[in-house]
């Protein structure tokens, strides 16, 4: 990797595009904007001192994907691995070998954080105050577009709900977001709070050394197995060679992704009983599926567990896990006492209860002096806000694959930039739907409870599109890659230079 350049030794204060996140999505930004428009000057701020944002974060055991890597890796770069399903380890390498591999690396700068951003119309461009976190001074600098690839939680606290006597615990206490490097779980009672996606990668992770491990879940979740090499996708990338036989297990992928999506929304009890049977097959007549993998709604209101190769279901019969499905009344000196009167004893508590959702990494804007409220603006196409000038994000697929979205959001903020080139134009603004229109939550129809504890602090969707964010990535592949660019974009002469019309539409 390239020498680490920090805020207070940089080449430049000014540059065409800067991405505040040098995670998945910033990566991939940068790499379309590299390969399509190569002329612009870029720069990534990156908060923390590595590449790979979420995949450098999470340390706690087992962490890996829930999703395959031939949508969840870029389209741009073959996942060659034999695990489909992978772990954290495995993603980082992937995310920093594409960065160092086509130079994105040289143009991150880390230990930074972007804590405000002004817009001026006149000038037509963005005036960013940087934090150098170690040295503790700030900077400016300066921008024509600025992109958000900050993710939608926050790296500085998780969510944990208030418990009754947690003080009484003699134990210890685990948010899996910050979990120790020298936790020694040996032979210990372990109780994880949660049945997410985290819940259910630790409990196998740690079935193999600790005592026991129990899941304690308020609620059910949909669980599934699935294999963690397909052997379908490794032969056709023997076949084919890494570049071809990556594209052609993605779409494989994503074809088979959104069958299973539509057929569980389209017939919702027909996949009740497809996945109770796959759970009953797994589990045994003997374990109670119903109770403890039945939730109370359907399924992909809230987003599906994967576990490879059913992990989960070999360590619960094994006798190494555990469900309960149960509240909590209060933490003891010895474990947790349930509303049900029984007694869990736990050496170990880990709160895997969720993430604290955040809007674009906390960033706050104003254009022309006037602060954003978020929840004022309405999305366009998934890729801009209405009323916010020359600004970009990410906030990827809820039903599939995150970084499906980046490749499609960066490929259209590519064209973007070239109509603006191409007429002259020096500033960009999404216009909002008609007064009256249909208002309606950034993410529709999703359940989780780390959603809708903050959904009314992010951006609303409109009456349709563009200003919706659409979770039918076919759908949205179409019009993104080949559909009109500039629509209902309002643009502005470059400053000095020669005013002419702005387009209202251009076809691809």
């Amino acid at each position: 990797m390239p020498e680490q350049t920090t805020a207070s030794t940089k080449s430049t204060d000014h540059v065409d595009v800067l991405i505040v996140g040098a995670g998945i999505s910033g990566i991939g930004v940068a790499y379309h904007l590299q390969q399509k428009q190569p002329a612009k000057s870029y720069a990534i701020l990156e908060a923390r001192e590595a590449i790979g944002g979420t995949w450098d974060l999470f340390r706690y055991p087992g962490i890996r994907s829930d999703s395959d890597l031939h949508t969840f890796g870029y389209s741009f770069r073959p996942w060659v691995e034999e695990r489909t399903i992978a772990d954290a380890p495995s993603i980082l390498r992937y995310i920093t070998e594409t960065a160092s591999d086509s130079g994105i690396a040289d143009h991150v700068r880390f230990g930074v954080k972007v804590r405000s951003a002004s817009w001026s119309s006149d000038e037509q461009r963005w005036t960013v105050e940087v934090e150098d976190i170690a040295g503790g001074h700030t900077c400016e600098m300066t921008c024509s577009w600025l992109f958000g690839a900050t993710g939608y939680y926050s790296y500085d606290q998780g969510f944990t709900p208030k418990f009754d006597g947690v003080e009484r615990f003699e134990g210890q206490i685990v948010h899996p977001q910050f979990w120790p490097e020298e936790l020694d779980y040996a032979g210990k009672r372990v109780v994880v709070i949660g049945s997410g996606a985290t819940a259910v990668t630790i409990i196998p992770a740690m079935a193999g050394e600790a005592e026991h491990v129990t899941m304690l879940q308020r609620t059910p979740t949909y669980i599934v197995a699935a294999p963690a090499a397909n052997p379908i996708a490794a032969l056709i990338k023997r076949w084919f060679g890494p570049e071809r036989g990556h594209a052609i297990a993605r779409e494989m992928y994503v074809r088979i992704g959104g069958l299973f999506y539509k057929f569980s929304r389209n017939h919702p009890e027909r996949m009740k009983k497809l996945i109770r049977k796959g759970n009953l097959k797994a589990l045994g007549e003997a374990f109670d599926v119903d109770k403890h993998l039945t939730p109370p709604y359907n399924p992909w209101d809230q987003r599906m567990c994967v576990v490879p190769d059913g992990d989960l279901f070999e360590a619960i019969r094994d006798g190494k896990a555990s469900i309960v499905t149960d509240t909590i009344a209060t933490f003891t000196e010895s474990g947790l006492l349930l509303a049900s009167g029984e007694e869990l004893e736990a050496d170990i508590i880990v709160t895997a209860t969720g993430l604290q959702m955040l809007p674009f990494g906390g960033l706050k804007l104003s254009v022309d002096e006037r602060a954003v409220s978020w929840p004022e603006t309405f999305v366009y196409k998934g890729l801009m806000l209405t009323g916010v000038p020359n600004f970009g994000y990410v906030f990827g697929y809820t039903n599939a694959s995150w970084t499906l979205r980046v490749d499609l959001i960066a490929d259209h903020f590519c064209r973007i930039l070239a109509l603006m080139d191409e007429h002259g134009y020096g500033q960009c603004v999404a216009e909002a739907p008609e007064p009256g229109a249909t208002v309606r939550p950034m993410l529709e129809n999703f359940s989780s409870g780390y959603v809708q504890r903050t959904l009314d602090q992010f951006p609303r969707q409109g009456p349709g599109a563009p200003w919706e964010l659409t979770m039918d990535y076919v759908r949205d592949r179409k019009q993104m890659l080949r559909g009109p660019v500039g629509d209902h974009l309002r643009f502005t002469a470059a400053t000095g230079a020669p005013r002419r019309q702005p387009a209202v539409a251009v076809g691809a």
